[in-house]
């Protein structure tokens, strides 16, 4: 595996543990609460987690992205825990698929990952808000996907994929900017 996909790899498995950790502080009856994602409750979002994340093992184990949802069937919180295993081990045991086809898009697999990653540990954000709790996205974490943030996306992806940013003092914590960053109002 080349340095640039082991880092990929790396920062996914961090986003991973730290949207699985906010994951742990939902009980079923909290499927119904809103979340800081416009239109979507708590189950919704789940429901999109793991779509995301079956999208993201599909890209490292067949090299391209269908956009095909897996079969919702069963409670949410068992299977965004087992989606998250199957993502981790087909990304552990990635042997360096150079890209990764995305629509009419080609990315790299590192790339790949970095996107996933801000995906999924800012949707971590998401859940742990919904729950009322204050779960920050680690410092180092954040502060690697606001790097990332900053490059991937663009202006064309606002409003739609992300809302516009929103303002934060400069000195705030790199979670709190990276949220913001993504048109979400840090607490």
């Amino acid at each position: 595996m080349d340095t640039a996909l082991r880092a990929g790899v790396a920062v996914l498995e961090r986003s991973v543990a730290y949207c699985l950790g906010s994951v742990s502080l939902v009980a079923p009856p909290m499927l119904a609460r809103p979340t800081p994602c416009a239109g979507w409750n708590l189950r919704d979002l789940l429901d999109h987690v793991i779509d995301s994340m079956a999208a993201l093992e599909e890209a490292v184990s067949t090299g391209r992205v269908t956009m095909t949802s897996p079969a919702s069937a069963g409670d949410v919180l068992p299977r965004v825990r087992e989606r998250a295993s199957r993502l981790v081990g087909a990304w552990a045991h990635a042997c360096g698929a150079s890209v990764v086809r995305v629509a009419r898009a080609h990315l790299t697999t590192p790339l790949v990952a970095g996107a996933g990653a801000i995906e999924l540990a800012v949707h971590g954000w998401d859940v742990a808000r919904s729950c009322g709790s204050d779960r920050p996205i680690p410092a180092d974490l954040a502060d690697e996907l606001l790097d990332l943030a900053v490059v991937l996306i663009r202006a064309g992806d606002r409003p739609g994929r992300f809302g516009r940013p929103v303002g934060v003092p400069g000195d705030a914590p790199p979670g709190d900017q990276l949220v913001a960053f993504l048109g979400r109002t840090p607490g």
